[in-house]
């Protein structure tokens, strides 16, 4: 190989909870790196979903994330001309990505006044194995399912 591969970095901890996953969503969470914005936006966000759920604002995240994380996905493959899509296993960094990338984009949808009343809303949905987060794990596993012919493709 004429090239490195790039090496993982260390995602250090949050201050408050010192906890990675949580530390990984208020980074994707963050914009024009206003990091002190992003982290009450998230620690508002557990609050308020430790008053809406019966568990505290930690757990509800944890379960939220674990209820969205994808266990397979498509991927598009060309093969002869035509482009088959491949059910996958999705890589666990890759789930946990995904998961967190999905409650931040449907909590921005959501209809309310401020971006931590959205994602505490995503968060206690998605703990409840609903709202659209959950809904788009669930498309995505559908749309593997239905592929599971063209699995014998993979590379």
């Amino acid at each position: 190989m004429r090239k490195k591969t790039a090496t993982r970095r260390i995602t250090l901890p949050d201050p408050k909870y010192n906890d990675v996953l949580v530390s990984k969503f208020i980074n994707s969470v963050l914009k024009r790196g206003k990091k002190h914005l992003a982290r009450s936006i998230v620690y508002d966000a557990f609050a308020i979903a430790e008053q809406r759920g019966k568990n505290s604002g930690l757990e509800v995240f944890r379960k939220a994330i674990n209820n969205v994380k994808p266990v397979l996905e498509i991927r598009a493959r060309r093969v002869g001309g035509a482009t088959y899509q491949i059910p996958t296993e999705v890589r666990p960094d890759r789930s946990i990505a995904l998961a967190i990338r999905w409650l931040i984009a449907y909590a921005s949808e959501r209809k309310d006044k401020s971006m931590s009343l959205k994602l505490a809303a995503e968060f206690v949905a998605a703990s409840n194995n609903e709202g659209n987060a959950v809904k788009k794990k669930e498309d995505t596993h559908k749309m593997a399912e239905a592929n599971k012919a063209f699995a014998h493709f993979k590379w």
